[in-house]
């Protein structure tokens, strides 16, 4: 597993105040896709384009586009929805996959809930939006699920992330080759298995609380 932090004065400030109690849900919501679109500039160093040649008003020259299958962008529900404005701003052509999972609370298995994913994923570069990256449970799952759809590219962006998630994943991923692509790597989880400091749960923080 690759890891890479970000290290920029504008995405430390941005996490700062999405860190602040205080914060609205609709400047939260704003601050996550402006820290979305920074962090998926650094995710995206990779890949893959071709050349193309385009007419300028002056000449004609060789420019760079991205290559076909487009990339696939993988927000995990609810909470990843609020990165993806943030990865489609860089990146418009993009086609968009959604997969839903949530934790059984009796067996404390990962389920898959709700998936609208190619059925074959063979040959295209996948980048996976999950803000936390706490116990990297549901981040496990999601690259399993995804590889057994034929990806073998596989970026995932979050917010922030905890050393035990990320103990986690590199012990249950084995050799796979994995990208994990975040603003900050923060101290521990507490016994609720909360990122400490975090930001609390991101997905209230950005809709609102549902019972």
């Amino acid at each position: 597993m690759r890891l890479t932090v970000l290290d920029h004065p504008l995405v430390s400030h941005k996490l700062t105040v999405l860190r602040d109690r205080e914060t609205s849900s609709p400047v939260f919501r704003q601050l996550v896709e402006e820290l979305v679109t920074l962090i998926a500039y650094e995710a995206t160093r990779e890949v893959r384009v071709e050349p193309i040649e385009v007419r300028t008003p002056v000449s004609t020259t060789t420019g760079t586009a991205l290559s076909t299958p487009r990339p696939l962008v993988v927000p995990i529900l609810r909470a990843g929805l609020g990165m993806l404005e943030g990865m489609t701003r860089l990146v418009p052509t993009a086609e968009v996959g959604f997969l839903g999972m949530a934790r059984n609370e009796q067996t404390l298995d990962i389920v898959t809930y709700a998936e609208r994913l190619p059925d074959d994923l063979t040959g295209r570069q996948v980048y996976v939006l999950d803000p936390m990256l706490a116990t990297g449970g549901t981040l496990i799952e999601a690259i399993r699920f995804l590889r057994r759809r034929g990806a073998q590219d596989i970026t995932c962006l979050c917010l922030l992330a905890a050393p035990e998630g990320l103990a986690a994943m590199e012990q249950e991923l084995g050799d796979d080759d994995v990208h994990v692509v975040l603003a900050t790597v923060d101290e521990r989880l507490d016994e609720n298995s909360y990122i400490v400091p975090g930001l609390g749960d991101a997905g209230d923080r950005l809709y609102g609380v549902v019972d």
